[in-house]
């Protein structure tokens, strides 16, 4: 088997269609959680909210902690630490990450929102997701690698104004528990990714103020 071949390897429950079933309940989980945020929560809040509403929606479990991110904290990556518990100001920017496992398959996505009207705050949540879809379209389009694709994200965020963060370069999924494929990132994968296999994740910061934004989806 070669290398590609394993990296992309699935279990005997994978199906495209229960990737995609994923996707669309884990977009409309997170989706809820943003419209309840209001100025005066703290980030702690946030995420007990979120973990309540999951349960809720009848979860199966996590496969990564839920991730809510207030202010400053937009800047950290996945494995760094939240500094302090911030509270979500009248103009702020957050972002929810979450990643979770519906009828065996996981689920993974990522949007950044705003509250107020800091148009900086704004145009970096949008560049975010508008960056995510110009790598997507390169993905369907040029046939490239998952190297590629991350060298032409971190060229386009750079002729857009933004600074991308080199440190998220997306990961495999699957039917649960994908982990035991040992894939790496996708921004490592020397071949073209195949559909509904991986996360293209997206994490951009602002030139010169402390806030940055994340995008997240399933290539498909």
């Amino acid at each position: 088997m070669s290398v590609a071949v394993s990296q992309e390897a699935v279990g005997p429950a994978y199906a495209l269609s229960s990737m995609k079933m994923a996707q669309q309940v884990t977009w409309r989980v997170i989706e809820r959680i943003a419209a309840a945020l209001r100025p005066g929560m703290k980030e702690s809040q946030a995420q007990a909210f979120g973990k309540e509403l999951l349960s809720e929606m009848g979860i199966d479990h996590a496969w990564h902690p839920l991730l809510i991110r207030f202010g400053v904290n937009t800047l950290k990556t996945f494995k760094e630490r939240s500094d302090g518990d911030p509270v979500l100001g009248e103009d702020d920017i957050f972002f929810i990450d979450m990643g979770a496992v519906w009828e065996g398959h996981e689920g993974d996505a990522g949007a950044t929102f705003t509250t107020g009207a800091d148009s900086e705050m704004q145009a970096c949540a949008s560049a975010a997701k508008t960056l995510f879809n110009h790598v997507e379209d390169y993905w369907r389009s040029s046939g490239a690698s998952g190297q590629d694709l991350y060298r032409f994200a971190e060229k386009t965020a750079n002729e857009m104004g933004w600074v991308l963060n080199l440190h998220i370069k997306g990961h495999r999924v699957s039917d649960f528990p994908h982990a035991i494929y040992k894939a790496g990132d996708l921004g490592d994968f020397g071949s073209r990714p195949n559909s509904g296999l991986w996360i293209l994740e997206i994490q951009i910061a602002h030139p010169t103020r402390p806030f940055g934004a994340f995008y997240e989806d399933l290539l498909v």
